[in-house]
């Protein structure tokens, strides 16, 4: 299994949008200020993840979500979620 997932600084509110094999010791790293892009926006809360049978449809999921139209449906989930 491979997982997309986003993560949210509570710092700086910024998403940061990965994929791993996995995702418990992904996410221990980020915590752990292990990961260079996310060390200095710790403490980091995980929005949500999604999982996938091959490290190719992660990958194609991970490169949308980083663009802009990616980006907006994230925001749109997030706000849907806290609606429900």
């Amino acid at each position: 299994m491979y997982y997309v997932y986003v993560l949210q600084s509570e710092r700086d509110k910024e998403f940061y949008i990965g994929r791993t094999g996995d995702l418990r010791r992904r996410y221990s790293e980020h915590q752990s200020g292990r990961v260079e892009s996310t060390k200095n926006r710790t403490p980091l809360k995980l929005l949500c993840y999604e999982a996938y049978n091959t490290k190719e449809e992660a990958t194609r999921r991970e490169e949308y979500l980083k663009t802009s139209d990616g980006r907006k449906d994230i925001r749109k989930r997030i706000i849907e979620s806290m609606i429900m």
